[in-house]
C-alpha cells in the first residue's frame, strides 16, 4: 500500500502543485519536477514509484496536511525551520539534512529546536534558553502545561506580564507535534505570532498612546488627564519605566500619536506591542497620581558618598540588581548591611530621611 503522502499527491496532482521545488501536473498523464529531475508522460504508477520517498514530496505532504493551515501558525513554523518561500529552487537535501541534526532559534526566553522526524515529519523541542544540556530539567508533553509554567518566576513569584523576562527555568517539552508547540508558545507568549505575523504581512494595528488612552473608563480615565498639552514628556517616562527589554520582551510599535514619535527606544524584541498593554495603563494611573503632586523643597545633610549611594540603590532597583548584590559586597550601593547602616545613622525612630518630616496637603 502507498504511503498517504504518495495518495494525497495523487489526489492533488490534477489541480497543479508548485511548492518548495516540487512540481506536479497532471493533463491525462503526471508531469513530476524537481532541481535534480524532469520526469513526462508518466503514468499513475510511474508517479506512485518516483514519489514514494522522494523528500519534495514528504516535505510539500508535511506543510499541506500536518502543518497547521492558519495563515499565522504555518508562517511561524516556516520561521522556526528557517524555510524558504514557496517560489524557491533550494535543495529539499540541504534543508533535510541540516533538521538531521536540529535547527534551533530563539523566540523570547524560548528555544526552540525542530528536528527531521519519519516520512518527513517534524518534532519540536522546547525549552528555556538560558538552560544547557547538562541542566536537570522537568519534562512535559501537555501543551497546557506551559501555562502553569508561566505564572511564576524561578523564585515563586507570580508574573502579572508574561512578556517580561522572568520565565522561569528548569522544564522541557523533547516531542511535540507542530500545533502543540503552536499552542505551547501562545500559553508562553498570548498572540505574540498573531501580530509577529501581523507585522510581517503588513497588517499589524497599532494603537498609540493618546487613542488608547481615550478608550479608558472608570478608575484608570485619569490616565487621559495626565496630557495638559505640554508636550508628551510623561509618555517617555511611562515607556523608559515599563517598556524597555529589560521589563518586557515585546517591540514597542506604539508612541504617542501616530505622528509623533518617542525618543525611548522601543525595545529588540522579535515580537511587536501593539498597544500600551494593561499592566502599563495601571502604572500609568498611579504616575499621573504622582505626578499631579506639587513640589516641596527639602533639606539633607548627607555625605557625598551617602547621596552617591541613594542615587545607587535607586538604580539598582530599577534594573533589578539588587537579588544580585551578595551579604559580603560591601562596597556596592545596594548591598543590604551598608543600606541598613545608612538608615541607622540617617533615619529617625518614624522612618524619616534626616529627621526631615512630609510636608502634608
Amino acid at each position: 500500500m502507498a504511503p498517504e503522502y504518495v495518495a494525497a499527491l495523487i489526489e492533488t496532482a490534477p489541480d497543479g502543485i508548485s511548492f518548495d521545488g516540487l512540481h506536479v501536473e497532471y493533463d491525462g498523464q503526471y508531469t513530476f519536477q524537481t532541481p535534480a529531475v524532469e520526469l513526462t508522460e508518466l503514468s499513475e504508477a510511474a508517479l506512485r514509484d518516483v514519489a514514494a520517498g522522494s523528500p519534495y514530496v514528504t516535505n510539500w505532504y508535511f506543510w499541506h496536511a500536518r502543518a497547521p493551515q492558519k495563515d499565522d501558525r504555518w508562517a511561524f513554523l516556516r520561521w522556526v525551520e528557517d524555510a524558504p518561500g514557496e517560489s524557491t529552487t533550494d535543495s529539499i537535501h540541504d534543508r533535510y539534512e541540516a533538521l538531521e541534526d536540529g535547527v534551533t532559534t530563539s523566540w523570547g526566553q524560548l528555544e526552540i529546536t525542530v528536528t527531521l522526524g519519519s516520512a518527513g515529519q517534524r518534532e519540536y523541542r522546547l525549552s528555556h534558553a538560558a538552560d544547557d544540556d547538562g541542566s536537570e530539567l522537568h519534562s512535559y508533553d501537555d501543551p497546557l502545561q506551559a501555562r502553569e509554567i508561566a505564572r511564576l518566576d524561578d523564585d515563586g513569584r507570580y508574573r502579572p506580564l508574561k512578556t517580561a523576562p522572568t520565565l522561569g527555568t528548569g522544564w522541557e517539552f523533547s516531542d511535540l507535534g507542530p500545533a502543540a508547540l503552536v499552542e505551547a508558545v501562545e500559553f508562553f507568549y498570548p498572540a505574540t505570532i498573531t501580530n509577529w505575523h501581523r507585522e510581517q504581512t503588513g497588517t499589524l494595528d497599532v494603537s498609540h498612546w493618546t487613542e488608547t488612552m481615550e478608550r479608558q473608563s472608570g478608575i484608570y480615565q485619569i490616565v487621559e488627564t495626565w496630557d495638559r498639552g505640554e508636550g508628551h514628556e510623561h509618555v517617555e517616562w511611562v515607556a523608559e519605566s515599563c517598556c524597555t527589554d529589560s521589563q518586557c520582551l515585546k517591540r514597542r510599535e506604539w508612541q504617542y500619536d501616530e505622528e509623533t514619535e518617542l525618543e525611548t527606544p522601543g525595545g529588540d524584541g522579535i515580537f511587536p506591542c501593539r498597544e500600551p498593554c494593561s499592566l502599563v495603563i495601571s502604572a500609568a494611573r498611579k504616575f499621573t497620581k504622582l505626578d499631579a503632586e506639587p513640589t516641596h523643597s527639602y533639606e539633607f545633610e548627607l555625605t557625598p558618598s551617602e547621596k552617591e549611594q541613594l542615587e545607587g540603590l535607586i538604580d539598582a532597583v530599577a534594573e533589578g540588581r539588587v537579588d544580585e548584590i551578595r551579604e559580603a559586597d560591601i562596597g556596592k550601593d545596594a548591598n543590604r548591611y551598608r543600606t541598613r547602616f545608612l538608615r541607622a545613622r540617617r533615619f529617625d525612630e518614624d522612618g524619616r530621611l534626616c529627621g526631615v518630616p512630609t510636608e502634608e496637603e
